[in-house]
């Protein structure tokens, strides 16, 4: 069994699994343009794995003169069902928008208001 989580340092996100099988605690730094892994015995230990992998690999872009974060292309894919496809559709027609536009703003605004809330959701939603 393999339980999941996340932890943050210096704006970089680091997940945190636990292997069951090996009794070991593990992660990787996500959000950037390498594979950089740690792991550790205990939780403590993993938080200090997790802090010198990020400024290891923050040294090393500096030192070589590379962008450390992954860059997006702001273009990505989202699966609806045909029904809220076409309320979306609809929405945006009556108020003069396009399916996109209303998409950015939705995200932005419940991304910026209701972090805590869609966390709790998510969470919720994946253990089902």
């Amino acid at each position: 069994m393999i339980m999941n989580s996340n932890m943050e340092y210096k704006g970089y996100i680091g997940s945190v699994s636990y292997s069951d099988e090996d009794s070991v605690l593990f992660g990787k730094v996500e959000g950037i343009n390498a594979l950089v892994n740690y792991e550790a015995a205990s939780v403590e230990e993993l938080k200090k794995a997790f802090h010198e992998a990020v400024d290891d690999y923050l040294a090393f872009c500096k030192e070589n003169d590379i962008q450390p974060d992954k860059i997006y292309s702001g273009n990505f894919n989202v699966r609806l069902t045909p029904e809220l496809h076409k309320d979306l559709a609809y929405f945006a027609n009556q108020t003069g928008s396009t399916i996109n536009n209303v998409v950015k703003i939705v995200l932005e605004r419940s991304l910026k208001r209701e972090k805590k809330e869609l966390t709790k959701i998510l969470k919720t939603s994946i253990s089902k």
